[in-house]
């Protein structure tokens, strides 16, 4: 019997037996669906996306925070189907990692939540330092900025104020109550989402104006972005200002300490005699709902 015979015999079975069929389907996609098989790592995103250099090991939740620092596990550019996705990706120090909770969270009504500052450590798989801060009946770990120092008290109030408020460095508010001109960090694009813009090492934005329940933020890159009054920011820059000169190499074997594998292939450096294109300015980027997630699609083949 050939195999396109049997492969023929087989489908006309599968068809006969529709419930058997259903069953099957549902038991493969919730296997294939499971934690343990996706061990924390997106199996059906497409071979283009970067990937990070390291993950979580299989028994750990990255859901569940955590003040304890977690072991990863190197990918060497590799995916989950064992293939190299992205080059140059290999080796490097055995690190750490810490989870950051990105979400400065106070009451909209009342008095703000204050928090102490607990240690200013160095994060082993960021640029930016942590800051241990404990407050009522919790710990975290969040970004620290530039002058945060042991022993500092900050605040995280929801409250949209009529008056502009007089912040500490450190202290997060709506950028809606904020003064005009005020240093900025840990960005949210829509309210409750956690930080997701300037939380890199030295990185702010200014706050310039105000457009009716709009505010407009400009970046040190000159674009500006508007965000809603809502959007939680953390007044200051971010720590560890001199990363860029510290980040330097010296020879090739610090590339390596870090992950990172030698190009292959042909490289020449830009002469620039050809010139440079001048560009204008990009628009501002308006962010006003977050973009609709797309259900996942589970595709089975016989």
């Amino acid at each position: 019997m050939n195999v396109a015979s049997l492969t023929n015999k087989l489908i006309k079975l599968a068809l006969n037996q529709r419930k058997l069929i259903s069953s099957s389907c549902d038991c493969i996609r919730h296997f294939h669906g499971s934690p343990e098989v996706l061990k924390n790592f997106n199996t059906r995103v497409p071979k283009n996306i970067k990937i990070g250099s390291w993950r979580f090991e299989s028994h750990i939740d990255p859901t569940k925070y955590t003040l304890k620092p977690l072991k990863v596990a190197k990918t060497g550019g590799r995916g989950p189907d064992g293939r190299i996705w992205i080059h140059k990706i290999g080796g490097g120090d055995k690190v750490l990692y810490r989870m950051r909770d990105m979400k400065r969270e106070g009451p909209k009504d009342g008095e703000p939540v204050v928090e102490r500052v607990k240690a200013i450590i160095k994060d082993e798989t960021r640029s930016a330092h942590l800051a241990v801060v404990a407050g009522g009946d919790r710990k975290r770990y969040i970004v620290a900025s530039e002058n945060m120092k042991s022993g500092d008290i900050i605040k995280t109030s929801g409250q949209i104020s009529a008056m502009p408020v007089r912040a500490s460095e450190g202290d997060a508010h709506p950028v809606g109550s904020l003064p005009l001109g005020t240093l900025v960090h840990c960005i949210e694009r829509f309210p409750g989402e956690g930080a997701t813009v300037a939380t890199a090492a030295g990185t702010f934005g200014v706050y310039l104006r105000k457009l009716g329940d709009k505010c407009v933020i400009r970046m040190p890159s000159k674009r500006e972005m508007v965000v809603s009054q809502e959007c939680m920011v953390t007044v200051g820059r971010v720590s560890n200002i001199d990363h860029h000169k510290t980040k330097k190499m010296t020879k090739a074997g610090d590339n390596r300490r870090r992950g990172r594998r030698p190009a292959s292939g042909w490289w020449q450096r830009k002469t620039g005699y050809h010139g440079r294109k001048i560009r204008p300015m990009r628009p501002p980027m308006v962010y006003e709902k977050p973009p609709n997630d797309k259900p996942e699609v589970f595709a089975f083949t016989l």
